[in-house]
């Protein structure tokens, strides 16, 4: 069994979550022991496809006429593209329908949590899939003191941390991460995060960006080596996105053991629990109220810290890689039999 895995424009996407959950699927795959391609024009048996432009229409196209099942990964939802670069609005009303018909024609679909799956279902489609984390390496992403040292003196950071890990969107809750630095002033913010995609920013965005609070630091893009100083070196990692199909920061935190506080959204129902492995909240006052708990409280931090660690190593590549061989091998028995 040889698999294709496909993503267009993967340099454009190297630093999103599709290229990272693409990243993850290598990685996933090379523990399980399956072959897999990223050439079109290689021989394979099925194809995963991660993305939904052109290119990926073209290859599920190519796939259909040779007889080849195909796996469509759904990352991308009407929702998750609303707030986020200019026109993304006006976009995502099309995109609903456009992902519906894309969707309705793969042989299998493959959700990163079971929210994802009940958004597409609600778009009308029926094709059967199956739940699969886009997981997390625990063993490269676990705490390091060494590399929070570096990563602190690196950035002048001598206070209590509170980090985000994400693109400057208005969904990932940019304004809301600024407006309660502006709140906690005793501490450090710091949202890491690619700014080479400010051309297609909103100018609130722009101007968060380019002039932000004193206790507010936006560095840019870190490499991942440089992100588990990061995520070890915060007192609290937190990340008040609006909209989410899983969240690889949100991953990468718990695996590092960092506290975590989330916005109270769906996506997170069936595996965060509020005081178990994370804090969540629903406005910026209980934000504040529960980052503030969190630095002043260590017994609570490092307990969160534990149990968040545990959530991690059930999403690790290693079991993703298992359950992408089991999906893999059934959709082409399914479909060898048809």
């Amino acid at each position: 069994m040889k698999v294709l895995l496909y993503a267009e424009a993967k340099k454009l996407l190297s630093r999103s979550g599709i290229g990272i959950a693409l990243k993850h699927q290598m990685e996933a795959l090379k523990r399980a022991k399956v072959d897999f391609t990223l050439d079109i024009d290689d021989e394979y048996d099925l194809a995963h496809i991660n993305t939904v432009g052109p290119g990926a229409r073209f290859v599920a196209s190519s796939c259909r006429s040779r007889n080849i099942p195909v796996i469509w990964h759904v990352h991308t939802t009407a929702e998750d593209i609303r707030n986020s670069f200019l026109f993304s609005n006006a976009y995502s009303k099309y995109a609903k329908f456009s992902l519906q018909r894309i969707y309705s024609k793969a042989s299998f679909l493959l959700f990163p949590t079971s929210y994802t799956e009940k958004i597409v279902r609600a778009y009308g489609v029926r094709v059967p899939g199956e739940v699969v984390s886009n997981g997390v390496d625990s063993q490269f992403f676990r705490r390091d003191e060494d590399r929070a040292k570096q990563f602190r003196k690196k950035l002048g950071l001598t206070g209590p941390v509170v980090l985000c890990v994400a693109l400057p969107f208005r969904r990932k809750g940019i304004h809301d991460f600024v407006e309660v630095a502006k709140k906690l002033k005793e501490y450090h913010f710091v949202w890491i995060g690619s700014k080479g995609i400010a051309s297609l920013l909103p100018r609130d965005v722009k101007k968060l960006l380019k002039d932000p609070p004193p206790n507010v630091l936006f560095p840019g893009f870190m490499p991942q080596e440089e992100l588990v100083g990061a995520y070890s070196a915060a007192d609290v990692f937190f990340f008040p996105s609006y909209e989410e199909n899983e969240g690889i920061a949100v991953l990468e935190a718990l695996s590092c053991e960092c506290a975590v506080v989330v916005r109270d959204i769906p996506v997170y129902e069936d595996w965060l629990q509020n005081g178990v492995n994370c804090l969540k909240a629903r406005s910026n006052e209980d934000f504040e109220t529960a980052i503030r708990r969190l630095v002043e409280d260590k017994d609570l931090s490092r307990n969160l810290g534990q149990e968040a660690r545990k959530t991690a190593l059930e999403r690790d590549l290693t079991v993703v890689g298992q359950k992408l061989k089991m999906v893999y091998e059934d959709v082409l028995r399914e479909w060898r039999k048809s």
